[in-house]
């Protein structure tokens, strides 16, 4: 899987090119846990690689990309780009629209996101029920929704690969939009889900914050499936280096 050496200053600059000149596009935050998924299902990876951007969201993905000597220059994640691209289209006067999170989330977010990005156009902010993309009815009404206000970026936050796979949809009827699948970034933007100290986060330990803060839900996550993935990821941008 490719991933873009970019800041995150960068990915705003080239999203606002592409949206001043009419083209759409697709940016993926993969972190360990994504990277472990699309490892073991090649249907996984197409939803990447069809992406016009791709960076790193988890901070193993960087150390590993500085051990084998292809280093990517900082980790970029989508709870930030939520908020530098909110900024970016405040100023340029883009429509934005908030869909997913845990109920109020959207709502909130979209608040959050106005009060700190003064003239913000935010068209819709919604948080559908859990399960309601595997309702034919209830997708085909939601994407409507979306598409009827016309905004220039989307902010989807319905986990991997469920957002992805809604964003493959969304594309379809408008091209001309820029899309960021943001997982928990709704839910961090409205202040509903805390998120971890800037030190903590520069230290590539955020995860540690989560699994403090929601242990019942990500143990197993992290310290069963991610954290033996991450150790064999770091050991084999190691061993490639050696073989060079």
């Amino acid at each position: 899987m490719g991933v873009d050496a970019v800041t995150e200053a960068e990915v705003v600059d080239w999203v606002s090119g592409e949206v001043e000149a009419g083209r759409g596009g697709q940016i993926v935050t993969p972190n360990v846990d994504i990277c472990r998924a699309v490892a073991q299902d090649a249907g996984l990876r197409e939803l990447v690689r069809r992406a016009e951007v791709v960076v790193a969201d988890g901070m193993p993905l960087v150390w590993a990309s500085r051990i084998s000597g292809t280093p990517l220059p900082e980790r970029v994640t989508g709870a930030d780009l939520i908020w530098s691209l909110s900024a970016r289209a405040a100023r340029r006067g883009w429509p934005v629209y908030l869909l997913g999170g845990p109920p109020g989330a959207a709502e909130g977010a979209a608040g959050e996101l106005a009060r700190r990005c003064p003239g913000l156009d935010v068209r819709g902010a919604v948080s559908p029920p859990y399960g309601f993309d595997a309702r034919p009815a209830e997708r085909e009404r939601v994407i409507g929704d979306v598409v009827r206000a016309r905004p220039r970026l989307v902010f989807v936050g319905l986990g991997f690969p469920r957002q992805e796979l809604l964003i493959g949809d969304l594309r379809q009827e408008l091209p001309g939009a820029w899309f960021l699948g943001c997982g928990a970034a709704i839910a961090f933007a409205a202040g509903m889900v805390p998120r971890a100290p800037g030190w903590m986060r520069r230290a590539g330990l955020e995860w540690a914050f989560r699994l403090g803060s929601e242990p019942g839900r990500l143990a197993r996550r992290y310290l069963v499936d991610d954290l033996p993935f991450a150790v064999r990821l770091l050991l084999e941008a190691r061993r490639g280096v050696t073989r060079r």
